[in-house]
């Protein structure tokens, strides 16, 4: 009875083994199977919200501008249709637009994995912003001169960052953790061992017969010889 005990016991044992051993990599597989058939990672997501934070913030300012200044009609008229290129904060927006549809389309469309799309975005509008602070007059029309270029400048590059150091990366290292645990389960036994039949841990107890014959023996032996 003891012996049946141990064995169920050692299946049991080596059941709880095997299960320990696939379960934990099968479920990182279907985890990571799953983060690939999303149509866009969450990091590249977050980057893709703080983009259009970028454009919607640009454009609020730009309305408070045109606002305080006098009243939208009047005002969308001197900086659109009469542009003027140094009193003007309407290619401030442009360039908020510009960054917007390349950046969407390149790392939410098409989803890129290389820094080029918003390296050419980023030198655009950081070479613009320089140039228009140092040859218009913004900085003599008020808080908006020195706001909107300067808040448009460190957006870009508060993009820049997050996408170099933040969304390549940490797709890289979840791909390259995805090929390893799926290269770990190739090679991986496919079939896992059956369940183990009792009489591999089968002991049979001693029987009774043939511990009498040897108390038999042990007397002769010990019986005085005549």
């Amino acid at each position: 009875m003891a012996s049946q005990c141990s064995s169920v016991d050692s299946r049991a044992t080596l059941g709880g083994v095997g299960s320990i051993n696939s379960t934990p990599i099968s479920a990182r597989i279907e985890s990571y199977e799953g983060v690939e058939k999303k149509c866009i990672s969450d990091v590249r997501r977050t980057f893709c919200l703080f983009v259009t934070f970028d454009l919607l913030f640009i454009t609020l300012l730009w309305i408070i501008e045109l606002n305080v200044n006098g009243g939208i009609q009047e005002e969308l008229k001197k900086e659109v249709l009469e542009y003027d290129y140094h009193k003007s904060f309407f290619d401030i927006f442009i360039l908020a637009v510009f960054r917007f549809t390349v950046l969407i389309l390149a790392y939410a469309v098409c989803r890129l994995r290389h820094w080029w799309a918003i390296a050419i975005t980023t030198a655009i509008t950081s070479a613009f912003l320089i140039a228009k602070v140092i040859i218009s007059k913004l900085l003599s029309q008020g808080a908006f001169g020195y706001l909107l270029p300067i808040i448009s400048f460190i957006l870009a590059w508060i993009e820049t960052w997050f996408l170099d150091f933040k969304v390549l990366p940490q797709e890289a290292n979840d791909e390259n953790r995805y090929l390893t645990i799926q290269n770990i389960a190739e090679r991986a036994p496919l079939v896992h061992p059956g369940p183990i039949s009792d009489g591999q841990f089968y002991s049979p107890p001693d029987s009774v017969a043939d511990s009498d014959e040897e108390l038999d023996d042990k007397h002769d032996l010990e019986k005085p010889i005549v």
